[in-house]
């Protein structure tokens, strides 16, 4: 049986994805005062003439608070789309580009639950924090365990990336795989471990590359 996939339907999910994550991260940056703890954070280092001018560019570049979102949502279901796609490939099965951007945007809404975690956490629990801490908490996450206080700088982007969330991404993939290529969800996470999996390592190892250079 060959599940269509409608491109509207598509269309819909990926301006929904986009809205929701640009209210829920418009929504934490307003429940932490980000602007306060940004000011806080450089009052020890410049003036308060330069922390003014740094806050009207910021403000005059504002927008791009609105457009910055819905382009990496889009190149970044791209490209773990094609990844998929090649994955599947070598495996010798058969599936539409189509049906793959379609799932992998469904799977992009687990991540969503992360600005609402942080909302939760610092409204709720750790009301008392640092420019520092907004920055490096990553709920759920193995970041959480060992704290990013006395950690090297290019040790917390991987452990931030070891999370929950991320596992519940890969197995959600796996399980739409195996659903559209008719067999089960246990194909489907040989699929995404030979195919997703070593490109997110490549990419870890990039960004901590790049980290410890201009650090």
């Amino acid at each position: 049986m060959t599940i269509k996939i409608n491109i509207k339907n598509t269309f819909l999910k990926y301006l929904l994805l986009c809205v929701l994550s640009i209210l829920l991260n418009h929504l934490l940056k307003e429940i932490v005062n980000l602007d306060k703890l940004l000011y806080n954070s450089l009052y020890e280092q410049l003036t308060s003439l330069q922390i003014e001018k740094l806050f009207e560019f910021q403000k005059k570049w504002q927008w791009l608070n609105y457009t910055i979102p819905p382009i990496f949502i889009i190149v970044k279901t791209l490209i773990i789309s094609s990844i998929i796609y090649i994955g599947i490939f070598l495996f010798n099965t058969d599936l539409k580009f189509r049906i793959i951007i379609d799932f992998v945007l469904k799977a992009e809404f687990i991540f969503l639950l992360v600005p609402i975690f942080k909302i939760i956490w610092f409204y709720f629990f750790q009301t008392n924090y640092t420019l520092g801490d907004v920055q490096s908490f990553y709920p759920l996450s193995a970041l959480n365990i060992i704290g990013y206080k006395g950690l090297e700088t290019w040790f917390i982007y991987p452990f931030q990336i070891l999370n929950l969330f991320e596992f519940f991404y890969i197995i959600y993939l796996g399980y739409e795989i195996g659903k559209h290529t008719q067999t089960n969800t246990d194909y489907g996470l040989k699929v995404v471990g030979l195919s997703y999996v070593p490109s997110l390592f490549l990419w870890i190892a990039t960004v901590m590359f790049f980290t410890l250079n201009y650090s």
